[in-house]
């Protein structure tokens, strides 16, 4: 179990990362640079983005006018689907680059897994990668065997798996498979799109320990060593999310929040992906 005080996870090969970052998928350009803004301010060191949400040029914007260096901010973007492919993904991988007005980033993730293509994309991967041009490479809405499959055939084991993970999906299989291979699992859409607000059991632990519903979920994440992206682009739920360091959850308390599972999806189907 996470402790109260422990703010980063270290990655296999010895990358720290943040426990909490902003997510800023939806979020559109013109709010978006305020909302980093606010989360560096507050104390926020990691943002997630991605070439599909047509983001990352306001981000580089954001990062260029920052107190913050860029040596201190964790930095993730994403290939989206049609820019999957050996070649493509390299391309992609400058494209992004150049709009976010860096020369490296921390993390570099494949949004899904496309049959056909995502071996290939992650050839591409580890050839940045080795290059040194990323200091970490993973996946994103990665099952067990899509997993397996590429683990099969690549020569740098994926350091992050990016999913959907909250109190309805917790896909213990998963979990456990990212745990026993030192995957890293990260979650999105950890808050449900705001639906644990009306999940009576956390509403009953809020009200305990003097936290919101959200709170409780962020809190649970980091307990089981998974990182944790919440979106929002306002301030006020910005630092609200951040607080999450100053309580801890008991045992039996995550275990209630376990049992909330009912392998329910609010995105899609990794195993049926036609985008």
């Amino acid at each position: 179990m996470i402790t109260k005080t422990k703010e980063t996870t270290t990655l296999e090969n010895g990358v720290e990362m943040p426990l909490l970052g902003l997510g800023t998928y939806l979020a559109e350009p013109g709010e978006v640079e305020g909302a980093i803004q606010s989360a560096l301010e507050i104390g926020y060191r990691s943002i997630d983005t991605a070439t599909l949400y047509q983001n990352e040029e306001s981000i580089g914007n954001a990062l260029k006018e920052a107190s913050v260096s860029r040596e201190d901010i964790f930095l993730t973007s994403k290939v989206w689907n049609s820019d999957q492919g050996y070649d493509n993904t390299l391309k992609a991988f400058d494209h992004s680059l150049q709009k976010l007005g860096t020369d490296y980033l921390d993390l570099y993730l494949i949004h899904w897994p496309v049959k056909g293509k995502f071996i290939d994309t992650w050839k591409a991967l580890e050839k940045l990668y080795d290059e040194e041009r990323v200091r970490a490479i993973g996946v994103s809405n990665f099952l067990v065997h899509h997993l397996e499959k590429l683990m099969e055939k690549s020569e740098v084991k994926p350091m992050v798996n990016q999913v959907e993970f909250h109190p309805r999906l917790v896909q213990k299989d998963l979990m456990l498979f990212c745990i026993e291979h030192n995957i890293q699992q990260e979650a999105w859409s950890p808050i449900m799109k705001g639906r644990v607000n009306d999940i009576a059991i956390l509403k009953e632990l809020a009200e305990k320990h003097h936290k919101t519903p959200a709170q409780i979920v962020l809190r649970w994440d980091i307990q089981h060593g998974i990182v944790t992206i919440p979106k929002s682009v306002h301030r006020e739920r910005i630092q609200e999310n951040f607080n999450i360091f100053d309580f801890e959850l008991s045992e039996d308390e995550m275990a209630k929040i376990d049992m909330l599972d009912q392998h329910d999806r609010i995105g899609p189907d990794p195993d049926h992906v036609n985008f």
